[in-house]
């Protein structure tokens, strides 16, 4: 059974439909990242997903008790506050010792539990709000553009410890991003949104899609070369997967 499936899922913001019709299942286990330009409702259908924003038509069915571990965008937190990192995982239910310190080493922040907030790094904040996402066993981790504001190293280290978590925990994960240059290989499956499903599908069937080259204004073989460059490790299914396009080291960010 699914973890979390849409059905011809709509959502109205007022007299605007913001998603039209998106239907989609993830799975236990596997990568999913929704892509599409700013404003086209991914956010608004994370949310939807967790049940914070209402469907106008259509709904959303979560398995019988379902874990599921949030990482929102913006999380207002006064970094400037005097909290630990430690502190900062009880918040808001007591997390004892022992388990804040296995998230904090799953995570690569072991050891940094006595860091004041303000004392971390971009990269290591977002770490910390995964450590907290993880401390309640989830079957689906759902992250909401976790690497803005990363640098790219930064973001692909972050992807490559969202990889480790999975195989890790067997945890699916189902993220949000505008990002082209690494998402691509961390995932299993690519959503292209833009109101509603543009196309779906393994990266390199999405990085060939018209429509998806459409959405971010990428030339013909724009996409290609990107997905090439970002895809450094090989899946069964990518055998046939050898051309000879040269790759682009420094990606295209036409977002």
């Amino acid at each position: 059974m699914s973890l979390i499936a849409a059905q011809s899922l709509c959502v109205r913001f007022g007299a605007t439909e913001v998603l039209h019709d998106v239907s989609l299942a993830i799975e236990p286990g596997e990568i999913v990242t929704i892509l599409g330009p700013n404003g086209s409702g991914k956010s608004t259908l994370l949310r939807a997903l967790l049940g914070i924003v209402p469907a106008s038509h259509g709904r959303v069915v979560r398995a019988d008790g379902l874990r599921i571990g949030y990482v929102p965008q913006k999380l207002a937190v006064d970094r400037a506050m005097p909290m630990t990192a430690r502190r900062f995982l009880s918040l808001p239910r007591r997390v004892e010792d022992a388990a804040a310190e296995a998230a904090l080493a799953r995570v690569g922040l072991d050891g940094l539990g006595g860091r004041q907030m303000a004392a971390l790094s971009g990269g290591q904040f977002q770490r910390l709000l995964l450590a907290r996402a993880l401390l309640t066993d989830p079957q689906i981790l759902v992250l909401d553009e976790p690497t803005q504001g990363l640098d790219q190293p930064g973001e692909a280290a972050f992807y490559r410890l969202i990889e480790e978590v999975r195989r890790d925990t067997g945890a699916a994960v189902l993220m949000v991003s505008h990002d082209l240059h690494v998402v691509m290989a961390a995932s299993d499956r690519v959503i292209c949104l833009n109101h509603h499903i543009c196309c779906e599908g393994t990266p390199r069937v999405v990085s060939n899609a018209p429509e998806y080259r459409a959405l971010f204004g990428l030339g013909t073989q724009g996409a290609l070369a990107l997905y090439q460059h970002a895809h450094d490790h090989t899946h069964d299914h990518d055998h046939d997967h050898a051309h000879d396009h040269s790759h682009d080291h420094h990606g295209h960010d036409h977002v």
